[in-house]
């Protein structure tokens, strides 16, 4: 399987979630060693995240520019 990244490895302080691939740090770190319904269950996940994250941003005026 493969990687979310898109190589914008910035990781929000609020969120704990890298803003390019939507992933975790442990997430990041781990991910090679992962099962793959691991990384599958992680990978479902990602529009959900970037969909609360990107809500969080517009109610706190704070979007990346």
């Amino acid at each position: 399987m493969e990687s979310p990244c898109i190589n914008i490895c910035v990781i929000d302080s609020e969120s704990g979630l890298c803003t390019g691939c939507m992933r975790t740090i442990l997430e990041i770190a781990q991910w090679s060693a992962m099962p793959g319904d691991q990384r599958l269950r992680i990978m479902a996940d990602l529009g959900r995240r970037r969909t609360a994250a990107a809500a969080c941003d517009g109610q706190s005026g704070m979007g990346a520019s």
